[in-house]
């Protein structure tokens, strides 16, 4: 597990899987550690995974100041990464809220990256949230699943402020909820950092007209990979977020939710490694 220092001296550390070209593997939750990834459903057969915990998640530091959870100042740490790294341009693939922090890194480094994959990306950063409704649309398609009944009213409540946020309802962020997805929510709340999620998309964080602006000028092709039953966010909003990007593909996972490495491993790979297989 390497381990290497931010601009400020947090020290850092990412988890390397598999073998080949580097894959530098951004996470989401907001600040969640990186270990939910696992190794993307076999994506290491295919890529070199360099999964980084951002700072105060996983093995990385807590930072002295925690105004650096902030998404938009955690770029320097990702560009701290590709120093470490040694590399001119690198792989990017980031996952949910870790969108956002890729996109802002797109925008500020546009030479650094070589392709970029935004999987079931939240689109913060351009000024596109998932609202409560695309949630509760999403959701209410499910009614025939054996457990809407007992998570679509926990769901709801919290979505519309008046419940917290309940395991009833994790159902809803995976297109099949079996053992495996069981196992994979239970630990979401042990491998989150709630400071530093609440701290990350704070007043300040997006600049959604400067970042479009930016990335319309990024050269570098995009896959942005939506779960065909995921609501936060759903496939039309993440097909508005690649209309950011001149040279972007949209892809929708058939039967997918949030963790679409999870709902079938082997069209999640084949669609990734093909894209970073490219032509360049």
């Amino acid at each position: 597990m390497p381990i290497f220092s931010a601009w400020d001296g947090t020290a850092l550390a990412c988890h390397l899987r598999g073998d080949g070209e580097p894959l530098v593997v951004l996470p989401g939750g907001p600040m969640r550690a990186s270990a939910y990834l696992g190794d993307l459903g076999g994506l290491s057969a295919h890529r070199r995974l360099v999964l980084l915990d951002l700072r105060g998640t996983g093995e990385s530091a807590v930072p002295r100041d925690p105004a650096t959870y902030r998404c938009d100042r955690l770029v320097d740490d990702v560009e701290a990464l590709r120093e470490h790294l040694g590399l001119e341009r690198m792989d990017v693939l980031a996952h949910s809220a870790g969108g956002s922090l890729a996109m802002l890194y797109a925008a500020r480094h546009p030479e650094r990256i070589r392709r970029l994959v935004l999987v079931t990306a939240t689109p913060w950063a351009l000024g596109l949230p998932a609202t409560p409704e695309d949630r509760l649309a999403a959701a209410r398609a499910r009614a025939h699943a054996p457990w809407f009944s007992g998570a679509f009213p926990a769901f709801e409540a919290w979505l519309t402020g008046t419940g917290d946020f309940a395991d009833a309802f994790l159902p809803f962020f995976y297109g099949r909820w079996d053992a495996q997805a069981r196992q994979h929510a239970a630990r979401e709340e042990a491998q989150t950092n709630q400071e530093a999620a609440d701290r990350y998309g704070s007043p300040g964080a997006y600049d959604p007209p400067a970042t479009r602006a930016a990335l319309a000028r990024l050269t570098a092709p995009v896959l942005a990979l939506a779960g065909e039953l995921d609501g936060g966010p759903r496939p039309d909003l993440v097909r508005r977020a690649a209309d950011a990007f001149p040279t972007a593909e949209f892809a929708v996972q058939p039967g997918a939710g949030h963790y679409p490495w999870l709902d079938d491993p082997e069209w999640f790979v084949r669609r990734v490694a093909a894209f970073l297989d490219g032509p360049a």
